[in-house]
C-alpha cells in the first residue's frame, strides 16, 4: 500500500495567511478578551465566596476550621463536605451574576434596541404628500 506524498510547496505561506486572517478577526479577539475577563471575574467570585460568604455561613453553622472543617464521620472515616458546599455556593453566585448580567441587563438592552429598530421613522413631508395624492386618486376611481 503506497502512502500518498504531500506536496507542501507554497502551502506554508497559504496556511500562515489563513491563520493570520483567522487570528486577527474581530470575533477571535473579542472571544479572547471575554475569556480573560471571565477568568478574572471567576477569581473575584471565588474570593467573594471563600472570604466573605462561606465565613458568614460558618458563623451560623460553626466548626473547628470554619466550613473547611465540616465533615461527617462514618465508621471512623472522615467525609469532608465543607469544600463541596463552598464550591456549590461559588457556582450559585456565578450563575446568579451571569443571570443578572445576561438575562436582565443584556435582555433590557436588546429589547430597547429592538424597540428602536421596530419603530419606523415618521414619514417625511414628501411621503405625506404622496400618501394624500394616492388616497385622492383612489377616491376618484371609486
Amino acid at each position: 500500500m503506497a502512502i500518498p506524498q504531500m506536496h507542501i510547496s507554497g502551502k506554508p505561506m497559504a496556511l500562515l495567511e489563513e491563520f493570520k486572517n483567522f487570528a486577527l478577526k474581530g470575533n477571535v479577539i473579542d472571544l479572547a478578551v471575554g475569556v480573560i475577563i471571565g477568568a478574572a471575574f471567576g477569581k473575584i467570585v471565588d474570593s467573594l465566596v471563600k472570604s466573605i460568604i462561606m465565613p458568614l455561613i460558618s458563623v451560623l453553622i460553626p466548626g473547628e476550621q470554619g466550613y473547611i472543617g465540616w465533615k461527617f464521620v462514618i465508621n471512623g472515616k472522615d467525609i469532608p463536605y465543607g469544600l463541596f458546599v463552598g464550591e456549590v455556593v461559588n457556582f450559585l453566585v456565578v450563575a446568579l451574576a451571569l443571570y443578572l448580567f445576561i438575562v436582565k441587563f443584556l435582555g433590557f438592552v436588546m429589547k430597547a434596541k429592538k424597540a428602536e429598530a421596530a419603530a419606523p421613522p415618521p414619514p417625511t413631508k414628501d411621503q405625506e404628500l404622496l400618501t394624500e395624492i394616492r388616497d385622492l386618486l383612489r377616491k376618484g376611481k371609486a
